[in-house]
């Protein structure tokens, strides 16, 4: 199937009610994109989407909505390429073990990049996010939306409505944003070791009439934020992922299980032949 204005690649599958990015399966990437650049100064953008699966306590990774300059680029940012030009909206449902953050998971993130950073999934990207929140948005019934708003002033606002009650609930706003004009829009999702279903029911972009418009030609504008989080060491995960470490624990625990059996069994093999010694002397 094809959509009017958009392109989709990896392993996206077009349906009538939905678009579904990954199923729930291990090693998927999916993206859905727009094939014209958004020419405004001031916008909002509804994201209705649906994050679910079999997991119960195990699921991921999540998806991420994209303002940027290079669209249909597969990559390992929520299946969107690494060091990208713009703006990143990351719904993240795994917390990686060696993540330095005190907030818990679904959580949503944004970054802004001009191509020359790097996105820690190591860390959940808190070592180059503007702003975050936590959000239960992953496995519920109802529908669930995503507010993104970017206005003159460079300011960026993200919200969420996940109780299906059409009530925005801010999740950040924060100033100083620098984003062009002229990038695309899309979605993207990925799972690896873990996996859910991550399906996008729609998107609709709107103009916000009434705010002053810049001057000038802002679609050379770098992108920036004039925020970060604070800056920390970047310290290099162990070569074996959560999964691994507990094979691995497991393969131990079965080793000194055995290795107790044996010894239990020499020791007793060992009185066994003592006391046969003692025997035999009074013959």
């Amino acid at each position: 199937m094809t959509i009017p204005n958009w392109g989709f690649g990896g392993t996206t599958l077009v349906t009538t009610q939905f678009i579904r990015l990954t199923a729930d399966e291990q090693s998927r990437q999916g993206s859905l994109w727009n094939t014209i650049p958004l020419n405004l100064s001031n916008w909002e953008i509804h994201l209705e989407f649906k994050i679910s699966g079999k997991g119960k306590d195990l699921y991921g990774d999540g998806m991420a909505f994209w303002y940027v300059k290079e669209p249909l680029q597969i990559g390992p940012v929520f299946g969107n390429q690494d060091h990208f030009r713009g703006l990143g909206i990351f719904l993240d449902t795994y917390a990686n073990q060696n993540g330095a953050h005190s907030h818990g998971h679904p959580y949503i993130s944004a970054m802004v990049n001009d191509g020359t950073l790097k996105y820690d999934h190591d860390r959940d990207g808190t070592h180059t996010e503007i702003a975050g929140c936590e959000s239960k948005f992953r496995g519920v019934d109802q529908d669930t939306y995503l507010l993104i708003r970017y206005v003159e002033g460079d300011r960026l606002t993200v919200a969420t409505d996940v109780d299906a009650e059409g009530k925005w609930k801010e999740c950040f706003s924060v100033n100083g944003v620098q984003l062009p004009t002229l990038n695309y829009i899309g979605v993207s999702a990925a799972t690896g070791e873990l996996s859910d279903d991550h399906d996008v029911i729609s998107i609709k972009t709107y103009e916000l009439e009434g705010l002053a418009v810049p001057e000038g030609d802002r679609s050379q504008i770098i992108p920036s934020a004039a925020v970060h989080a604070p800056h920390r060491d970047h310290v290099h995960d162990p070569p074996t992922s959560s999964f691994g470490r507990t094979i691995l624990k497991i393969f131990f625990y079965i080793i000194l299980t055995i290795l107790a059996v044996v010894a239990v069994i020499g020791i007793g093999f060992y009185f066994y032949q003592q006391k046969g010694a003692k025997k035999n002397r009074f013959y």
